[in-house]
C-alpha cells in the first residue's frame, strides 16, 4: 500500500510516523511551510465535476490540534437555512478540496458523535453566497440567490464530517479562511474559522487557472485581522494531495462538549 505524506504547518507526516511542530511567523509574515514541490498543475481544476468513486479516508491527528470554545460570532457573511450536504459546490469553479474535521472531547480525546457542524467561505472570487451583508456578495445578484459553499453535516461515531469543496478565495484584510459551527443539540459548541498554509495558498493562487484573474493577495496568516499571529498557527489545516489532483484539508477539534 502506498504511503501518504500529510503537511503539517511545519513539517511532513508519513501515515503512522510523529508529528512535527508548527512554524509561527512575526507580525503580518507568512506562516508557510514551503516544504513540498507540488505544482498548481498537479490538480484538478473545474470544481468537483468528474470526481468519481470513493476518496481514501483521511488521515487525522490523535490529539485536537486547538482546543477551541466559543470564541467568535457568526460574522456578517453567515445565513440561515443551510442544507445538508456534503458536495457544497453547487458547480462553481476552483480547485477541489475535500474539507475534513474530526470533533472530539478537549478533555478526553473521545470523539463527539451527532453534532451538528456547518462551514461556508467565500468563492475563488473572494464572494460569498447567500442573503448575507453587502460586503459579502455586493451587488452580484445571482450569487445572493445562491447557497454555493454553505453546508452542514452530522459527525459519525468517530466524530468526523467530510464536504466536497473548493480552495477559498481570498477577500482584502483576510487570510484564506472558512468558517465553521458546531452545534450539538440546542447547544452551541463552537463558532470558529480555519486557516490554510500560506505557501499553499501562494502555489493555487500564482498557479491555478481557477484562479489566475485575481490580483496578488496583501494578507497572509500574520497579518490576518481574526487572529492574532501568536495564535494563527494553531488554526492552519493540515493536508495533503490525493492521486485523484483533489486537495485534502483535515483538522482536529477540541470542544467543551
Amino acid at each position: 500500500m502506498k504511503r501518504r505524506t500529510i503537511i503539517l504547518g511545519g513539517g511532513a507526516l508519513v501515515a503512522g510516523a510523529g508529528i512535527a511542530f508548527m512554524a509561527r511567523s512575526r507580525s503580518g509574515e507568512p506562516i508557510s511551510l514551503q516544504g513540498f514541490d507540488w505544482k498548481a498543475s498537479d490538480f484538478r481544476g473545474g470544481g468537483t465535476a468528474g470526481i468519481t468513486g470513493a476518496l481514501p479516508e483521511p488521515i487525522f491527528r490523535a490529539e485536537p490540534q486547538c482546543i477551541a470554545t466559543l470564541a467568535q460570532t457568526l460574522g456578517p457573511c453567515h445565513t440561515n437555512d443551510v442544507p445538508v450536504r456534503s458536495d457544497v459546490t453547487e458547480g462553481v469553479m476552483g480547485l477541489p478540496t475535500r474539507i475534513s474535521l474530526r470533533l472530539v472531547e478537549a478533555s478526553t480525546c473521545k470523539p463527539v458523535e451527532g453534532a451538528d457542524v456547518e462551514i461556508w467561505h467565500a468563492d475563488a472570487r473572494g464572494v460569498y453566497s447567500g442573503e448575507a451583508a453587502t460586503m459579502c456578495n455586493a451587488d452580484d445578484a445571482e450569487a445572493r440567490a445562491t447557497s454555493f459553499l454553505r453546508g452542514r453535516q452530522v459527525s459519525d461515531a468517530n466524530g468526523v464530517v467530510s464536504f466536497l469543496t473548493v480552495y477559498p478565495g481570498w477577500y482584502p484584510s483576510r487570510a484564506v479562511h472558512i468558517h465553521l459551527r458546531i452545534l450539538l443539540g440546542d447547544r452551541e459548541l463552537l463558532v470558529s474559522q480555519l486557516l490554510f498554509d500560506d505557501a499553499l495558498s501562494n502555489l493555487v493562487y500564482q498557479g491555478h487557472p481557477d484562479y489566475a484573474a485575481r490580483p496578488v493577495r496583501a494578507t497572509m496568516n500574520g497579518g490576518d485581522t481574526v487572529f492574532a499571529s501568536s495564535d494563527a498557527a494553531r488554526f492552519i489545516f493540515d493536508f495533503e494531495k490525493l492521486d485523484t489532483g483533489v486537495l485534502q484539508a483535515s483538522y482536529t477539534i477540541g470542544v467543551a462538549a
